[in-house]
């Protein structure tokens, strides 16, 4: 048995396209980032003062950062439209892109296109109106997936007219937040960039983990400086 163990310990962990640990079985990041948004879902529901505590308002509650990340979990309680059209979208992209990459990495790209989206309301949004929703997110996977088939050579078409009417409902429906939208794009692009390109090799997740580290801190430095700039520091 103790022989069995060593062996194992030192076998080569399988790995996934883009250098993640390869793992069977549902998609355990995508599970578990939709029952946290449902659960959320029901609180809010249940207990209204709730959503206020954790949305993202920088006019009405100063930058507080963690905002930045909590509203990413929180949806519109007056309807469920909202969080069910994000639910689908996440696991439509979420059980195709979390195989590829490995668990911890897809759960990064979604926590940073997250970040991303709401710096993307701190630079665009002029009105002082909360924002709620893991939009930003998604549209990071979209972002992502449009990388991964690029890197394939695959046909892109289908993502683009999807992320094109998606995009364009931020326009002409009250109450879409299209500057989360935007920010979470931008960065998803970004993060898949550095997850998918990274040369194969040794040092290749020391590579990608410090290219996420790198457009956290970028992400973390503009937020300072749009803030201040603003006066909400």
């Amino acid at each position: 048995m103790d022989c069995f163990r060593e062996t194992q310990r030192k076998s080569p962990a399988y790995r996934t396209p883009y250098g993640g640990k390869a793992a069977t079985g549902k998609p355990v990041v995508t599970i578990t980032l939709m029952v946290i948004c449902g659960a959320f879902f029901v609180v809010q529901f249940l207990y209204p003062p709730f959503t206020r505590a954790l949305w993202y308002a920088p006019v009405y509650t100063g930058i507080e950062p963690w905002r930045m990340l909590t509203s990413a979990f929180l949806h519109s309680p007056g309807g469920i439209l909202h969080i069910a059209f994000n639910l689908y979208a996440l696991w439509f992209l979420g059980q195709g892109l979390e195989p590829q990459l490995g668990r911890l990495r897809f759960a990064l790209l979604y926590l940073i296109s997250a970040l991303g989206g709401s710096v993307g309301v701190l630079l665009l949004n002029p009105i002082v109106q909360p924002v709620v929703g893991a939009s930003g997110a998604i549209f990071g996977l979209f972002g992502a997936l449009l990388v991964v088939l690029l890197q394939r050579r695959a046909s892109v078409r289908s993502v683009l007219i999807l992320l094109a009417v998606n995009f364009a409902l931020g326009f002409f429906v009250p109450n879409i937040a299209w500057q989360a939208h935007l920010g979470g794009l931008l960065t998803g692009v970004a993060c898949a960039a550095v997850l998918v390109f990274a040369p194969r090799g040794k040092n290749r997740s020391l590579v990608q983990f410090a290219g996420l580290a790198a457009i956290v801190v970028f992400l973390c430095v503009f937020s300072a400086v749009l803030a201040a700039a603003k006066g909400l520091l």
